[in-house]
């Protein structure tokens, strides 16, 4: 079955000879997709030294082209143990280093491997003991993650994290203490949209800064926390945090934003597994697919933030600045964030002949374009922000079926044959996007949707999920 098979034999006898606690077997994995295959995989600890010395568990499986492809790897915690999720390890367990991402036959081995990781677990070490309590919850979301490798994850089913949070009716979450996140909790706060808000602060270290402001100021129905249970039952969870790493091209920027993704989205969708995941962080098309493809929600319940400010303001400005009351009601801004948000129409009004038709349209492309310029000196700041991710909230929560402009699955749509998320105008409601409106057709706007769709799809493909 292995292709390979001399060579991974070889490398299983040194790691043997080095790691002799480590026990070897064949079983079967279930990937992403749902396919299966009997892998080699082998267990054990290794030896962490972080102030005390530590033996972390863990286990790797290996793909039938090894040692061309690299392996696997899981943490396998007790039940005793909580998983501390960092930048190489998510919430699931499942371990990410620099020598898996670089990895390259004959210099890449298993026992350089091994030694990347303990070097990396005395950096951060990856679990923790819990207290009997803790333990009790911490095996539930073992046995939960276990399902997510075999492919098993019922994620219909009802979150039984329950408690003291249990007795809330409408209640979110907002991830990440930054400016934006605390934006978010004022501006929900104030607009009395939720019974509760919960801000998960995964920053490290004490609060300080604007969360401690929260709790001096004791802002009602607010509750700050750095533990994901916390979040338990929300019915929506509002993605803010931005990775502040060192990264140098954009693409790393965006890459180091999905390993932040890979330890938040699992947690968040176990203990809300019937939540509508609102996505606040940049850039909100491609960070809307990660949470799409980490959370294995349904697409309606993943959704992002995309044109909603721009497609208010473009409103507002069509009707209140140029008096434009005919075409404000079914004018939106559509398509990629920034530059490349295009305006469009749900709808246009009957005329008589082709001539009027034309004149029409050539009216409302004029007023379009002077809306678009005043628009472009509006910025978005946090406040901002933080008062559109209410007004969408709003609309979910209590299912008014309002018609908003935000990034949704764009696949199928305008010719659009790729995975990829564009805000177009949908109606919102209590599981999120019902109903996607229908555009006019205007070849222009379908070709600049396309080329945005193109652009973010290749970007999207030199991502490591």
């Amino acid at each position: 079955q292995y292709k390979f098979r001399d060579l991974t034999i070889e490398e299983l006898k040194n790691v043997s000879k080095t790691y002799p606690n480590f026990t070897f077997s064949m079983n079967t994995y279930t990937f992403k997709d749902g396919s299966q295959k009997d892998l080699l995989n082998f267990s054990g600890t290794v030896p962490v030294k972080y102030g005390n010395s530590y033996n972390i568990p863990i286990c790797l499986w290996l793909l039938d082209s090894h040692p061309f492809a690299p392996p696997i790897c899981f943490l396998k915690p007790t039940a005793n143990m909580g998983i501390s999720v960092g930048k190489h390890v998510d919430a699931r367990g499942r371990i990410y280093l620099p020598y898996l991402q670089n990895w390259s036959h004959p210099k890449s081995t298993l026992i350089g491997l091994i030694k990347e990781m303990i070097a990396k677990f005395e950096e951060e070490l990856p679990l923790y003991s819990l207290s009997s309590s803790d333990a009790a919850r911490q095996s539930e979301l073992l046995s939960y993650i276990a399902k997510i490798t075999e492919g098993e994850t019922d994620l219909k089913s009802r979150s039984k994290t329950g408690g003291k949070n249990e007795g809330c009716f409408n209640k979110i979450t907002v991830v990440g203490a930054g400016d934006l996140g605390i934006a978010c909790v004022l501006a929900v706060a104030a607009k009395d949209v939720a019974d509760k808000v919960v801000l998960l602060d995964l920053s490290e270290g004490a609060a300080k800064g604007g969360t401690m402001d929260l709790e001096i100021f004791a802002v009602p129905n607010v509750e700050i926390s750095k533990d994901f249970s916390a979040s338990a039952d929300s019915k929506v969870v509002v993605l803010t945090v931005n990775s502040l790493g060192n990264a140098q091209t954009y693409l790393d920027v965006i890459q180091s934003n999905v390993d932040l993704f890979r330890g938040i989205i699992p947690a968040v969708s176990h203990y809300s597994q019937n939540a509508v995941l609102l996505v606040a962080s940049h850039p909100v098309e491609v960070m809307t697919f990660v949470s799409w493809k980490l959370s294995s929600f349904p697409k309606s319940r993943v959704i992002g933030v995309g044109a909603n400010l721009d497609s208010e303001r473009f409103q507002y400005i069509l009707t209140n600045l140029l008096k434009a009351e005919v075409l404000a009601k079914d004018a939106w801004v559509i398509g990629e964030q920034g530059e490349d948000k295009v305006p469009s129409w749900t709808s246009c009004n009957v005329v008589a002949n082709q001539t009027e038709a034309m004149a029409a349209r050539n009216s409302r492309e004029k007023v379009a374009n002077r809306a678009m310029e005043v628009l472009k000196g509006k910025g978005q700041r946090s406040w901002s922000v933080g008062l559109s991710v209410a007004d969408l909230t709003d609309s979910i929560l209590k299912d008014k079926r309002k018609v908003h402009s935000v990034s949704t699955l764009a696949k199928g749509c305008c010719n659009i044959n790729s995975e990829v998320f564009l805000s177009l105008p949908c109606i919102l409601g209590t599981s999120g996007v019902i109903e996607m409106v229908r555009l006019e057709e205007d070849p222009l706007v379908q070709e600049k949707l396309q080329s945005s769709a193109g652009s973010i799809h290749d970007l999207q493909q030199q991502l490591k999920l």
